[in-house]
């Protein structure tokens, strides 16, 4: 609701259009980087029409609470996560791994050994690029099937949508090559709130974004 020159009223995470059901929830662990953000992007916009709620590392502001800690709560308070591996090679001069997306899938993994809510038992979606060489480096993953994708924000968005389809708590979901072809505008939305906020805008404001669409264009 606009109640000024440039002002609205505020809507926060976890509450109103953006209250969190932990049955509805999916917690999203893939990389932040630039050349990753179109298929986080697509990961967060598939979630959003699938009838869910996305909830990532970046959903709060809250400088006080560490990191890690606001990870674990966001994990432990959704019954879905998705996680990609992608950034899991050497880079730069020393060649050096990202292993927070591994930390984290762990993490997840450890939820289903909790007691078991409601809801049913936490599950996991799996990710990896065509080709990733994910069992060489963490064997124990080997009886698991991940989901490969050729590095697409348009390929990634059926594999996301196909998963959250048969979880028990859909309801309704729609046609991947319809959230496909909406993604774009999606896109554009996320760069105008760029443009206003800087390169971070509020978790709450992309996911708003992302709801609107849903609910008027597809």
């Amino acid at each position: 609701m606009v109640t000024g020159r440039g002002r609205s009223t505020r809507q926060h995470f976890g509450q109103g259009k953006l209250a969190i059901d932990p049955a509805k929830a999916v917690f999203i662990n893939c990389p932040f980087d630039p050349d990753f953000e179109p298929t986080f992007d697509a990961i967060v916009f598939a979630v959003v029409c699938g009838g869910f709620m996305p909830r990532s590392a970046l959903e709060t502001g809250d400088i006080a609470v560490p990191r890690m800690e606001r990870i674990v709560r966001a994990i432990f308070s959704s019954q879905l996560s998705i996680h990609d591996l992608s950034r899991c090679r050497g880079e730069g001069d020393e060649r050096l791994a990202r292993f927070n997306m591994p930390l984290e899938l762990g993490i997840a993994m450890a939820r289903r050994f909790q007691p078991e809510p409601p809801g049913g038992q936490h599950d996991w979606l799996l990710l990896v690029p065509e080709g990733h060489h994910y069992a060489r480096f963490i064997s124990d993953l080997a009886g698991y099937d991940p989901v490969q994708y050729d590095g697409n924000p348009a390929t990634v968005i059926p594999k996301v949508m196909i998963w959250l389809a048969t979880r028990p708590s859909a309801v309704q979901i729609l046609l991947p090559r319809d959230v496909v072809a909406a993604f774009p505008e999606f896109q554009a939305r996320k760069a105008s709130l760029k443009a206003a906020w800087g390169d971070s805008p509020p978790w709450a404001d992309l996911v708003l974004a992302a709801i609107e669409i849903f609910e008027t264009k597809l």
